[in-house]
């Protein structure tokens, strides 16, 4: 595990993963190598693999907020790529995770991100700002947030000018 997760910590996945499975076979009910686990095959893109070790995180670890931010990650894959099922597991999961742990990082900006993607910028919105709370220093929610606040400024003055035009 400790030599998994050091791995993980520069970046090497595939070589982390090698050494988390023989720490799985060793200790196959550990909720923290199987984070980890996962955790490799997320960052290699194994999604598919990452998602049972995760499901059965989830049991063992019901309160975890670790293995439902993970979970979640592992449901939505790649943003672009992901349909609207990926989209509402991830979003159940972020949820839960939530519910266990208010400040969780991240989880509200990757939140933030999805409903961008569906084009839901209220709610987009909302999650950029409660990542903001949680991390005034993220740059990346504040990014969105002035990007959206642009779009629907945009928006606004088009219909102006629809309406103004008539």
């Amino acid at each position: 595990l400790m030599e998994g997760a050091r791995l993980l910590s520069q970046r090497r996945p595939g070589e982390a993963a090698e050494r988390l499975e023989k720490a799985a076979t060793l200790l196959p009910d550990d909720v923290d190598v199987a984070i980890n686990l996962a955790g490799a095959h997320i960052l290699q893109r194994h999604y598919n693999k990452a998602l049972p070790i995760l499901e059965r995180a989830s049991d063992l670890a019901p309160t975890n907020a670790m293995v439902w931010i993970n979970l979640a990650a592992a449901h939505l894959g790649r943003l672009e790529l992901s349909g609207t099922q990926q989209q509402e597991r991830a979003i159940a999961a972020y949820e839960r995770a939530l519910e266990l742990d208010p400040s969780a990082p991240h989880v509200h900006y990757n939140l933030g991100l999805i409903y961008k993607d569906r084009n839901d910028w209220p709610r987009a919105q909302e999650q950029f700002r409660r990542a903001l709370e949680v991390n005034p220093a993220d740059d990346d929610a504040r990014h969105w947030l002035d990007q959206l606040a642009a779009l629907e400024a945009a928006r606004r003055e088009a219909e102006e000018t629809v309406v103004g035009d008539r």
